[in-house]
């Protein structure tokens, strides 16, 4: 019996997917976190151990360790005693939230749990066979991960390092003119630098017809930068991904959403059961009420990274400027053996990539953990 319905594997024939791909499409669809490397979940285990001691600095999956704000949790305890009920309108409630946050129509908003899954859905919807997925390079693997699992082209773009490491948006273009969709992690995980809003508006301007930008603000909050919405305003060609994972401090309570015009998030729909946590329902809600909520945690975490680079540039140790909650440092050898030798420090940092072998992402966490991180960190460097 197929996962999808009539119309769903129709439209996946039509754009070039045999019914022996049903198959993995539905497995990434409705078993995405047990496959491997295709959430933030598993993208996280990449840098879990198991032998790792409970004290154990843990500032490798780009987490909050503030937690979610007062607001939120209060809300969130108060929903659990009825949380043998659906409550659907809770998850209406937070869309219109949302939807009045980024001034268009709550249709336009769709919440999920977290932002992974609409990640998935997105890339299912808009590449093919024929029309595949242009991504920078490094960034968030899970776009492209999933596009090569249901068998869709990937196209990787370097980052432009001469100028901050932003997405050529001309390079993505011109490496894939017919490309199905184009994704943006802005700002770009995992070297949290900031694409120009006028580059990703030339990008939508200048895609093929019947594409769209992916467009991943995971970490916009963090940035004090304008935010995507008025694309999703003027009925352009995007979709927007947003999380509660990063600033809000929900990575473990699982809420988020994509923004778009109505007919493009109907795209994502058909991969899409059930219902959502309350809980974190409940709790973004909560947390887009709390108007001095984004401000007040965006500076609590630039003061720790400012002061984390400030360290890095005073002791000469290499790294890329960053304005999110976390940075890629330069450890000057396999990035292997330095997250083995900081495991042996008790502290726990992020992963590499390929195209940067030498380079480690490094999460900002509380400021004694930033601490710790410096002492483990110029010991295993001092043996370098």
């Amino acid at each position: 019996m197929s996962f999808f319905n009539s119309e769903v594997e129709k439209d996946l024939l039509q754009r070039g997917y045999s019914r022996r791909s049903f198959g993995r499409i539905s497995a990434l669809v409705a078993g995405g976190a047990a496959l491997p490397f295709y959430n933030e979940a598993a993208m996280a285990q990449l840098s879990m151990r198991r032998d790792v001691p409970a004290d154990a600095v843990r500032i490798n999956a780009n987490e909050n360790p503030l937690g979610p704000c007062p607001e939120a949790a209060e809300a969130m305890y108060a929903v659990i005693k009825g949380g043998g009920r659906y409550m659907y309108e809770k998850t209406f409630e937070f869309a219109k939230t949302q939807a009045d946050i980024d001034g268009v129509k709550p249709d336009y908003v769709q919440p999920f749990a977290g932002s992974s899954a609409p990640l998935h859905y997105s890339v299912i919807a808009f590449t093919s066979k024929e029309r595949g997925l242009v991504t920078a390079d490094p960034d968030y693997e899970a776009a492209a991960r999933a596009a090569q699992f249901v068998g869709a082209k990937v196209t990787k773009v370097k980052l432009d390092g001469a100028n901050g490491y932003k997405h050529d948006v001309k390079g993505m273009l011109a490496a894939d003119p017919n490309a199905g969709a184009y994704y943006i992690c802005n700002p770009n995980n995992p070297t949290g630098t900031l694409t120009p809003k006028s580059d990703i508006e030339w990008l939508i301007k200048n895609k093929p017809a019947g594409s769209v930008v992916i467009l991943d603000e995971a970490y916009i909050h963090l940035t004090g930068a304008d935010f995507g919405s008025d694309f999703v305003q003027q009925d352009k060609d995007v979709v927007i991904l947003r999380t509660f994972s990063k600033l809000f401090g929900m990575a473990g309570l699982r809420a988020g959403a994509a923004i778009a015009r109505p007919d493009l998030l109907k795209k994502l729909m058909p991969y899409s059961s059930g219902a959502l946590p309350v809980t974190g329902m409940v709790g973004a809600n909560a947390s887009l009420k709390v108007k001095d909520l984004v401000p007040k945690r965006r500076e609590i975490i630039k003061t720790t990274r400012e002061d984390v680079l400030g360290w890095c540039s005073k002791k000469g140790y290499a790294f890329i400027p960053s304005v999110s909650n976390k940075f890629m440092v330069d450890v000057k050898m396999p990035a292997r053996d330095y997250i083995e030798a900081m495991v042996k420090e008790k502290v726990l940092v992020g992963r590499a990539w390929p195209s940067m072998p030498s380079y480690v992402r490094v999460s900002i966490g509380l400021p004694e953990e930033m601490q710790k991180w410096k002492a483990a960190h110029e010991k295993v460097m001092s043996k370098a």
